[in-house]
């Protein structure tokens, strides 16, 4: 890596504190009641229980819910054998994506010892802590001893994520490529590059799958695995060829299916026309793989080409596979993930790359047409129905097989997955993705905060942005070097400096003045606004087209940012007002709130305005709007002003939008439980929480927002302002700059998505 990322990456892992984990208590412990019943005497209970019924740990304690990532460090992420204590930070990562993408709790667990009976028993001995193992960069071929000793001993799943992780998302992949062709994997003819953990559990998971054990030829480092051939382990072995052939190349011919899982260049682009009409090309080898797809393509345009990298189509990659097959194993308490677990994976991975792409999905890759077809052959790691079909799948083949212990209703279990994919954790996510690689210009009015350079870096470094600052030069000629950024000014920024830059200031007075007097500034004010409030500077340069969009205010009062806003930006013809919605990243998952900054008591068409324009900023985020117009009333029972603004705004929104799922008015408590709604109503328009309130006022709105981001220490998103031709949002004071970074990349996403 370079050394811009390097220290990017370091600093990501010591700030603001050590590391990417930690542990929190999910009861509360406020008085001496929750003391005795969470410790002594109370936690007697659960334990008598457990002792009589093993399976009650499922019930009373955090072990069905809980993985171990384990490893000792011999073969870790292309770095090698750099120990167990070195590869922490890997493990520590594995288990953030085990939360994000399914929620599943993680202790990652390094053990020092590379000797296998040591290793072995270490594991085995902690069984009664876990509902699974995840082993991990453990280096062949101990990692298939291992493995083996492991799930004969325990009663629980133990997955070398290394070996099958890779084998199911290779195996969907290949099954959608051969349906491109018309074929089936018995028509498949497979030649690998590679012959260790990863290649091997992929061929095994093929063959089970229904490729035929004769269409298999294996090559490594040192040739053909050939039946001549001295010292093969049995996995090996059985994969054996009766051949004179030695070498790639001799094997290539009329092969349909290269697989490599080996090293950097080993498949040369003139051995490609030996391989049969239409040949599949997997080369997985990373960060460099075996052949480059241009190179290959080049030479062979009729292959489905698939990579590990997320810079080419069709990304084999793991996060697809192993945080879903654990979330399915766990909620039926599976004592292993066996052959039809991971089948049942990878049918579910492919199956859902030839349903249509989700809207987010779409927006999260530049509105890019990611069709079924030779570009588009698995999903995207992005894509928010992973979880609803493969856990679901990967749970029912469980208790068929008759590994579940504890059988669940399907149809209830794919319901709470579908809500259970917008958890908080991957809210931005489709965000960045639809931000990422443009190249947008995006101006910043406070150019000099700390908080907006630190956002500017982090902008840079994630590839969203091209930053205009309005700024001093003389002062972040200070600042920069004190705040240890990167960047460099004129090279990685433009900057616009009032005190330098007459020219284009000049031009920014002209066209300020060209709107500002018919809007409420004095002629004489014109030049000190533009060259004294960065805010005017920065809107001005989204008005004349210098930039994309804009970032404004964050060092004084709300208000009076929006009124020099709303003064330069013209209104979304049609629009009665400007809104504000503001996002909560809660534990429960994302809950946006409206209007929290700017109409402070809005009418019943402009409550039903708001409403609309929320509900479709929503949708940006790969949400499907779930919206609660909330009262003191609840539903009819009480006839005041607020409670009959809130019910005529309902039928408008109704009649402006049937297929929207909205209702009310409403208690907060009753948008935010469904089993409470459901007490009140028998018809309510929606299922589960609230995922958008609809406030009746300003103050409420507002009020809302502050006190649950107080009390959970939850991060916020916006304020976003909705209803302006242009993107752009004004910070509040309280910003942080992972709030800024954050509003950046909606505001890049807003002009992927216009432009």
């Amino acid at each position: 890596m370079d050394d811009n990322t390097r220290r990017a990456a370091l600093d990501y892992h010591r700030f603001p504190r050590p590391g990417k984990l930690r542990i929190e208590p999910t009861k509360r412990m406020v008085n001496q009641r929750d003391l005795a019943l969470a410790y002594s005497p109370g936690v007697a209970a659960p334990c008598m229980e457990i002792a009589a019924d093993p399976d009650k740990a499922l019930d009373y304690t955090a072990r069905g819910n809980l993985v171990a990532v384990i490893t000792n460090g011999t073969a870790v992420l292309g770095l090698g054998a750099i120990g167990a204590l070195a590869s922490k930070p890997v493990m520590e990562g594995k288990a953030v994506l085990f939360k994000k993408f399914a929620d599943i709790d993680v202790f990652d667990i390094e053990i020092d010892t590379t000797d296998a009976d040591k290793f072995v028993e270490a594991v085995a001995l902690m069984e009664p802590t876990f509902g699974g193992i995840n082993l991990e960069d453990i280096k062949a071929p101990e990692c298939f001893a291992i493995e083996a000793r492991l799930k004969e001993r325990m009663n629980i799943p133990v997955f070398h994520d290394d070996q099958h992780g890779t084998a199911i998302v290779v195996a969907a992949a290949v099954r959608n490529a051969l349906v491109l062709q018309g074929k089936t994997l018995a028509d498949a003819k497979l030649v690998t590059s590679g012959a260790g953990a990863a290649a091997l559990a992929c061929v095994d998971l093929l063959v089970s799958m229904g490729l035929p054990v004769d269409n298999v030829t294996m090559t490594d480092k040192d040739g053909v695995i050939h039946s001549g051939r001295e010292g093969m382990l049995p996995n090996m072995a059985r994969y054996a060829r009766v051949t004179n052939a030695r070498t790639l190349p001799d094997v290539l011919p009329g092969a349909n299916l290269f697989l490599g899982l080996s090293a950097p260049g080993v498949l040369k682009p003139e051995w490609l026309p030996l391989m049969a009409p239409n040949p599949l090309i997997f080369a997985l080898a990373n960060p460099e793989p075996e052949i480059r797809p241009e190179a290959a393509r080049e030479v062979r345009p009729d292959a489905i080409i698939a990579t590990g990298r997320s810079d080419y189509p069709n990304q084999v990659n793991n996060v697809l596979c192993f945080p879903y097959i654990f979330r399915g194993a766990l909620d039926v308490g599976a004592t292993q993930i066996n052959e039809a677990m991971k089948a049942a994976a990878a049918e579910a991975i492919a199956g859902l790359a030839r349903l249509p792409a989700h809207d987010s999905v779409a927006q999260a890759y530049g509105g890019q047409k990611l069709v079924f077809g030779p570009d588009y052959i698995i999903p995207t790691p992005f894509d928010p129905r992973l979880i609803g079909e493969i856990a679901p799948a990967v749970a029912k083949a469980a208790m068929d097989s008759g590994v579940a212990r504890r059988p669940i209703d399907l149809d209830d279990y794919k319901r709470s997955l579908s809500r259970q994919s917008a958890r908080s954790g991957q809210l931005m996510m489709p965000v960045f993705e639809a931000a990422r690689g443009g190249g947008r210009r995006i101006a910043y009015g406070e150019g000099e905060d700390e908080r907006v350079l630190r956002a500017i870096q982090d902008a840079l470094d994630e590839g969203i942005v091209r930053p205009v600052i309005v700024a001093r030069r003389r002062i972040l000629n200070q600042k920069l070097p004190d705040l240890g950024l990167r960047f460099q000014l004129d090279r990685d920024v433009e900057v616009i400096d009032p005190e330098t830059d007459h020219l284009v200031m000049g031009e920014l007075v002209e066209a300020y003045r060209a709107v500002a007097s018919r809007r409420g500034v004095p002629a004489a004010e014109v030049v000190r606004h533009v060259y004294r409030r960065p805010t005017v500077t920065a809107a001005l340069l989204l008005r004349t087209g210098r930039v994309d969009a804009a970032l404004v205010g964050g060092n004084s009062e709300y208000w009076g940012q929006v009124e020099h806003v709303m003064r330069i930006i013209d209104r979304v013809p049609g629009q009665s007002r400007v809104y504000a919605l503001s996002g909560l990243i809660l534990d429960a998952g994302a809950l946006f709130i409206t209007d929290t900054h700017m109409v402070p008591d809005p009418t019943p068409e402009q409550i039903a305005e708001m409403t609309l324009l929320a509900a479709t900023e929503l949708l940006n985020f790969g949400l499907t709007p779930r919206a609660a117009l909330l009262s003191h009333s609840n539903f009819g029972a009480s006839h005041s002003n607020s409670a009959r603004k809130m019910r005529s705004a309902l039928k408008l929104v109704r009649e402006a939008a049937p297929e929207l799922m909205v209702d009310g008015e409403m208690h907060a408590d009753a948008a935010l439980s469904q089993s409470l709604r459901e007490r009140l109503i028998p018809d309510s328009r929606f299922e589960g929480p609230a995922n958008l309130l609809v406030m009746p006022n300003l103050d409420a709105a507002n009020i809302t927002l502050t006190a649950l981001s107080a009390s959970s220490s939850s991060p916020t998103v916006g304020p976003m302002l909705m209803g302006l031709k242009q993107p752009i949002h004004v910070l509040t004071p309280g910003v942080t700059s992972r709030g800024i970074l954050n509003l950046t990349a909606i505001a890049a996403a807003e002009v992927a998505r216009e432009g």
